[in-house]
């Protein structure tokens, strides 16, 4: 078991008051991985103070060249995915192989925007006046602070690191405090990519110290945050009030909707892909079905086909599908959804209950579960459970299910799964939703904008080009010629 520090302006610093908390092993709640900073003010301070020092000069760097520094970033990540992967299932619980998917992924997320840095694009305007030039340049906010979430704990700070140095900002780093590892991790490999001091740096600890002493902090000119949308709306009110730039990925109940669809096999296969992924910690999971009263029973059938086929256990292991859930209380959280459905009258069809007697010693493995003749209108089909738990609603008309698929709060993510061409635009239009799939479960990619709307998100879409539009702010110039 090591004792990990905080990175602080360049250098590996222990925190000040000398207090670390541990952080074990989901699938062996005894096992001990490591001790990390119990981060206190006097860390954030310093934290902020080195990435406000090194702006200027971060800023004024050539993007080409902050685009060589991430571009080498993404290959140091990319030759380190065992050993990253391998992290992220001890601390996080997921199997093996989704690890090294999710190292990929990032590697691939910050080469993209490692070609972005070359692309910081401004326009150029016709004046109305002869003799007047117009044209925008785009410009770092300056210090950005980028609160990450546990489910992935290499994709979420690289999706926020990445676009902060290719633009020219510098960040402070908050991970969650349950998987601050795979963070320590990565600002390793950030510094024998050769980044300058203070350019990036960590702190870990708890959210209620750390996340609202850098959204408070004036010094903070930009705030990314991932995480449930109750966090995210108290963040933004904290923000707010001294208006800060804000960009806010949320939560998600994401429908997947069956209408006369040809393949029901297929389907099931990807709706339990994208439900228990993660183990259903992911906020674009598949979280509710809603299907035509006509298609229910035989698509249930192919559900419970494809939901035996999960093998679940220690995500090192071979052959492991999906791993424990993160933590007692979040198994806890799930446990207390499935009561829920339960009492509402709802049919259990798969699971209801962790896998072990004593999940504290044996890890938090919960049941793949799914619930049958669910109300549209309960908390099981409304609220985000963040678990392996899936909901079925049977409606009447694709009317109906396109009334449920936007009757939640959220709007993050949506597929339709039709063979009917004549309703895919419809459908397409009217989702209230951020991303609509067709006919395949919800799987993002590595170049494309992401993000939500209602209570599924705040500010521009990240990945893609539209990142720009949160880490860089505009400036106009009027030139008389």
């Amino acid at each position: 078991m090591d004792k990990h520090a905080n990175f602080i302006g360049g250098a590996w610093v222990p925190p000040r008051d000398g207090s670390y908390y541990e952080r074990s092993n989901p699938a062996h709640p005894e096992t001990i991985i490591g001790e990390f900073p119990n981060s206190t003010k006097v860390d954030i301070d310093a934290a902020v103070a080195a990435a406000k020092a090194a702006a200027p000069a971060w800023a004024a760097t050539p993007g080409p060249q902050r685009g060589a520094l991430l571009f080498r970033f993404a290959q140091l990540i990319e030759e380190s995915k065992a050993e990253l992967a391998r992290i992220i299932t001890l601390e996080q619980g997921k199997p093996l192989a989704e690890s090294t998917g999710e190292v990929l992924r990032a590697a691939t997320e910050a080469r993209f925007m490692a070609g972005e840095a070359s692309r910081v694009c401004g326009q150029t305007f016709p004046s109305e006046r002869s003799g007047i030039s117009c044209w925008s340049i785009a410009e770092p906010l300056g210090v950005v602070a980028a609160i990450c979430p546990w489910n992935f704990p290499v994709v979420t700070p690289v999706r926020k690191m990445a676009p902060a140095l290719a633009y020219g900002n510098t960040a402070v780093i908050k991970p969650a405090s349950l998987t601050p590892w795979s963070t320590v991790f990565l600002m390793k490999v950030l510094e024998k990519a050769g980044f300058p001091p203070g350019v990036a740096n960590l702190v870990t600890g708890p959210g209620s110290t750390i996340g609202d002493a850098l959204v408070s902090d004036r010094r903070v000119n930009g705030i990314t945050f991932t995480g449930s949308s109750e966090v995210g709306t108290r963040l933004n009110a904290i923000a707010a009030s001294r208006l800060a730039s804000v960009h806010l990925e949320l939560g998600g109940k994401n429908p997947a909707i069956i209408i006369d669809y040809n393949d029901l096999g297929g389907a099931a296969q990807e709706v339990v892909t994208a439900a228990f992924l993660c183990s259903g910690q992911r906020c674009t999971a598949l979280s509710r079905v809603i299907v035509l009263e006509s298609q229910a029973d035989a698509f249930i059938a192919k559900l419970l086909s494809a939901i035996e086929r999960i093998q679940t256990g220690d995500g090192l292991l071979e052959g492991i599908t999906m791993g424990p859930l993160v933590s007692d209380h979040q198994m806890k959280t799930v446990d207390g959804y499935v009561r829920l459905g339960i009492e509402s009258g709802a049919s259990l069809l798969a699971g209801g209950k962790p896998l072990v007697a004593n999940p504290e010693r044996d890890g938090y493995y919960y049941a793949p579960t799914l619930f049958d003749h669910v109300a549209s209108n309960s908390q099981l089909a409304n609220e985000e459970i963040f678990g392996p738990v899936l909901p079925i609603i049977r409606v009447q008309t694709a009317e109906e299910a396109l009334s449920v698929a936007n009757s939640t709060r959220y709007g993050l993510a949506a597929a339709l799964f039709t063979s009917r061409s004549e309703l895919v635009p419809r459908f397409i239009a009217a989702l209230d939703a951020g991303m609509v799939h067709v006919n395949h479960g919800t799987a993002s990619q590595a170049h494309v904008p992401f993000g939500g709307r209602k209570d599924s998100g705040l500010g521009a879409f990240s990945i893609g080009s539209t990142a720009q539009d949160f880490f860089t702010h505009a400036k106009v110039i009027y030139a008389k010629t």
